[in-house]
């Protein structure tokens, strides 16, 4: 990394310390421009998590990431929850967002019901959703409507089911003989 983008980053580093926005302001400013986006907010251990409803995920991620004042321009992650078979709504997909410019981190999650686990894709919001998707896809079996190239990416082709489901056999579903 050349010294100049280092210095750049440092710069704007002192500049998010010394103009800290509390959690609060953040979701209060966005539940005045769009109320019906945030259903629940839930803040823990320092993290701002936003339960959203999944027909408007493309429409959050592109407001949250062009917006000023938000500008969360970075999705560093996509992850699936099962919460459980017993549970309902039983998963979750959390979306893990950064802003570069204004160092703030936000979680959206939304909650899909086992018998329809699809979802709108945002690789068209952010390219590195591309990846996400298809490993929570894989591992979980959330299904991203939109998606360019939903496969599986970590497991075999041939693989049934989805490894990280709480349902799914720690030995798979071959059978085994333990005698």
């Amino acid at each position: 990394m050349d010294i100049e983008r280092e210095k750049e980053i440092a710069a704007g580093a002192r500049r998010a310390a010394s103009y800290p926005v509390p959690p609060a302001d953040l979701v209060n400013a966005l539940r005045s421009e769009q109320g019906a986006w945030v259903s629940e907010v839930v803040e823990a251990f320092g993290e701002v998590t936003l339960v959203v409803p999944r027909s408007s995920i493309v429409a959050i991620c592109t407001h949250l990431k062009s917006a000023p004042g938000f500008e969360f321009d970075m999705l560093s992650d996509v992850s699936g929850v099962d919460r459980g078979p017993e549970e309902e709504p039983r998963f979750e997909v959390n979306y893990h967002l950064f802003s570069t410019k204004r160092y703030h981190r936000l979680r959206l999650k939304v909650l899909l019901n086992q018998e329809d686990v699809h979802v709108q894709s945002v690789v068209g919001v952010w390219r590195t959703a591309n990846w996400h998707e298809r490993e929570t896809f894989d591992l979980m079996g959330v299904v991203f409507d939109g998606h360019p190239d939903l496969r599986r990416i970590l497991l075999p082709d041939d693989w049934q089911g989805h490894a990280l489901r709480k349902d799914f056999p720690l030995r798979g579903y071959e059978p085994y003989s333990l005698t």
